[in-house]
């Protein structure tokens, strides 16, 4: 019987599954795959690689635990709630149970101030954010079309957005000049400039809060996206998934909130959001499609069978206080931000070179001698380097300290590295300066040259 070899067509891969658009070879998945390989622990692995490139919430994880003691019969793993199993784990509508449909409403609303409420018939359940974007895609773009983005942007929406439906990312370039503001000129840019490139713009998504950088879209801005959409017609996604993340001024404002305050098409807006970030709990896999198009909501809850769902503001405020005195009693900054589980950290000041290859370096030197995992803005499309996204909200305070201390320890040995440099620059120079004022003299006579500054003493000019 003849052996079929793997590289025979029959037994290749199809080319969704073996193109680069799954995004797994960035800098942000390397640093994922450097924890995975040494995570830290604090007395198994106390010089592991401590992770700081996970966007996660467990500074509430304990609110969680004691909500459930304090109310058992809301639980399927306790005595009080068992008898809800049954009907738990039988098969459920792909629409998502309505209870739980009428819960997610109330928390979206409750999310963004009671500002705003939510029609539980407009939910689409979908298997966390990532199905629930990919969702999106498939229902309002077809291959080779395109999505205006801003960037820096998350790193993993080549893989949601991207990988698997063929659309394309055009970036809306965004400066540090301004605080990485979404800017008109900008926006119109990056329009005309797919267009001339013959790409279908079919809409525009943003991730409000930001992520990376972790600030919030005023009401300004989000009327003129509106604007701007509208009149090209072309749809409005906001991914909304870090919205109760806000632990200062300004207050969030969600999409929904500013097209109850204009005239527009509502049928272009969409919502993506999840209980991952805000309540803390990614494990479970709740993602969330809201859109005010009819359409959508109807060939979403039909997508939504490939991926269907099992049927402390105040805490992140206080981490990202310390965190951010932490890293200003060493002279780092970051873009200042309100919102998210994470910081936009500005290494600029490190870097050997202001080059990406500078910023490469200097991650790869963070991940194997500091042993941190944080993200260069490289990974999140930024188009300046030196910027990178830090995440504080996934550890305990003894975990983050521990953190703080290699940093400082690095930026120690990175200033006294520079001063030595400094010094030995200063004495090169000095020897230089003295080497260039002796030979100005001839070598046999001692007779300074002509061209010498110093004044011709008579006892040296006098002959014997």
């Amino acid at each position: 019987m003849e052996v079929m070899k793997s590289g025979d067509s029959k037994f290749r891969l199809s080319k969704i599954a073996t193109n680069d658009e799954h995004g797994e070879n960035s800098p942000y998945f390397d640093g994922w795959k450097a924890y995975d390989n040494d995570p830290f622990h604090p007395t198994l692995n106390p010089n592991g690689v401590i992770q700081m490139g996970l966007a996660e919430n467990q500074l509430s994880l304990d609110l969680i635990e004691e909500w459930i003691k304090k109310n058992p019969s809301a639980s399927i793993c306790t005595s009080e709630g068992i008898h809800a199993f049954k009907n738990i784990a039988l098969f459920q509508d792909y629409h998502g149970l309505p209870e739980f449909r009428n819960g997610v409403a109330k928390f979206m609303t409750k999310a963004r101030g009671g500002r705003v409420s939510f029609d539980p018939n407009r939910i689409v359940m979908a298997g966390g954010a990532t199905g629930a974007n990919e969702l999106l895609m498939f229902c309002l773009a077809d291959p080779g079309d395109g999505f205006l983005i801003p960037s820096p942007y998350y790193p993993a929406f080549n893989r949601d957005l991207r990988w698997r439906t063929g659309v394309q990312l055009v970036p809306i370039m965004c400066q540090s000049s301004n605080n990485f503001q979404i800017t008109e000129n900008a926006l119109e840019e990056a329009y005309q400039n797919a267009k001339k490139a013959n790409i279908n713009i079919k809409g525009l998504i943003l991730a409000n809060p930001s992520n990376p950088l972790g600030t919030t879209l005023d009401k300004t801005t989000l009327k003129k996206l509106v604007t701007f959409t509208n009149d090209k017609q072309i749809h409005l996604v906001c991914d909304e998934i870090y919205a109760a993340t806000v632990f200062r001024a300004p207050v969030f404002v969600s999409i929904s909130e500013i097209i109850e305050e204009m005239e527009c098409d509502r049928s272009l807006i969409h919502i993506v959001y999840s209980l991952s970030k805000d309540m803390g709990l990614p494990g479970l896999r709740v993602g969330i499609v809201y859109s005010y198009n009819d359409a959508v909501v109807s060939s979403g809850r039909k997508m939504s069978s490939f991926g269907l769902v099992s049927s402390q503001t105040q805490r992140l405020a206080s981490r990202y206080d310390s965190f951010i005195k932490g890293l200003d009693k060493m002279d780092i900054q970051c873009l200042k931000s309100n919102a998210g589980l994470f910081c936009w950290m500005d290494l600029r000041p490190l870097l050997k070179e202001p080059t990406f290859e500078g910023e490469m370096g200097l991650w790869r030197m963070i991940i194997s001698d500091v042993k941190l995992n944080v993200s260069p803005g490289s990974s999140f499309h930024c188009h300046e380097p030196g910027w990178f996204r830090v995440c504080f909200a996934n550890m305990d305070d003894e975990t983050l300290e521990i953190a703080l201390r290699r940093i400082r320890m690095f930026v120690g040995k990175h200033k006294q590295v520079e001063e030595q440099a400094k010094k030995k620059s200063w004495r090169e120079r000095n020897l230089k300066l003295s080497f260039s004022s002796l030979i100005l003299y001839d070598d046999q006579t001692m007779t300074p040259s002509p061209h010498s500054p110093i004044p011709q003493s008579p006892l040296v000019s006098a002959k014997t």
